[in-house]
């Protein structure tokens, strides 16, 4: 990854300040980079590619997904990640964009509420549907702020103001998905080696047709998570998850839409062999 991009991501991913880690254009191939390490760990410790049922990753993960498929390789993966994170920083002006997490709500009701409160629906929509009680809105800040007063009103649990340099998957990135698009379209892709469960449309990737189409739409699409979840378990009777990355946000995301399913965070060496010890009962 540090030759592909030219400079050593990995010196920032050890020692690096995290402000600058978190930026977009680094963040994104960053945690690329661990999640697919630690595959790649898992690999070698016996994990049989095939042995998967399905992958799919949540927005920027869906790229670490198609790179662990074998769809895309790692050096153009980290290239893609880092002018995907530069183009989204750079659609929006800084400060002219929000995003915020409402908890308690579903994602049917919380777009019922932006119709009721007449926000303007090409400057906000449902970002992220993550679980059944947790909705990420995004757009542009006035318009969300807006949203926020009326959520108020309406008696939300909680709103949280979420920190992040740009509106992602709302409609002011446009200008970021006509970035994508040519630069997808210079991109070798291969077949997938485990299918993959796409954001933006739920289809089922087991060929390389419609890839970047969905690729650039996923952009400004809502990335929708919950249904992918329950898309799994419906497609191929998953009952156990494995969260590949750093974090462990996507596990409670599991444990909140698919209750009856076994889920673990696999993020640092002792969880890769607590999750090699479920993969080989």
């Amino acid at each position: 990854v540090d030759d592909a991009l030219g400079e050593p991501l990995s010196n920032l991913i050890f020692k690096g300040d995290i402000e600058e880690l978190t930026l977009t254009k680094n963040a994104q191939p960053a945690i690329m980079a661990v999640s697919i390490a630690i595959i790649r760990v898992m690999l070698s410790s016996g994990l049989d590619l095939k042995a998967i049922n399905l992958f799919a990753g949540h927005s920027l993960g869906e790229y670490s997904a198609l790179c662990a498929s074998g769809v895309i390789s790692l050096r153009d993966t980290a290239i893609i990640l880092r002018k995907r994170g530069l183009a989204m920083q750079k659609a929006v002006p800084e400060g002219e964009g929000s995003m915020i997490a409402v908890i308690g709500m579903n994602s049917q009701f919380v777009n019922e509420l932006i119709n009721l409160s007449k926000c303007d629906r090409e400057l906000i929509q449902v970002a992220n549907d993550n679980d059944p009680s947790q909705v990420v809105v995004s757009g542009e800040k006035k318009e969300v702020q807006k949203f926020s007063a009326f959520l108020r009103e309406e008696n939300a649990k909680r709103i949280i103001n979420l920190s992040v340099s740009a509106p992602f998957h709302s409609p002011l990135m446009q200008q970021a998905a006509l970035v994508m698009e040519a630069e997808l379209k210079q991109v070798n892709f291969s077949k997938p080696i485990v299918p993959i469960i796409q954001n933006v449309d739920l289809s089922v990737l087991k060929t390389t047709e419609g890839l970047v189409d969905r690729l650039v739409k996923q952009i400004c699409g809502t990335v929708r998570w919950r249904e992918t979840l329950i898309k799994m378990v419906e497609v191929s009777s998953v009952n156990t998850f494995f969260e590949i990355g750093p974090g462990k946000v996507l596990a409670g995301t599991v444990k909140r839409t698919v209750p009856e399913s076994k889920v673990l965070s696999v993020g640092l060496s002792a969880q890769i062999d607590d999750a090699m010890k479920i993969i080989d009962e």
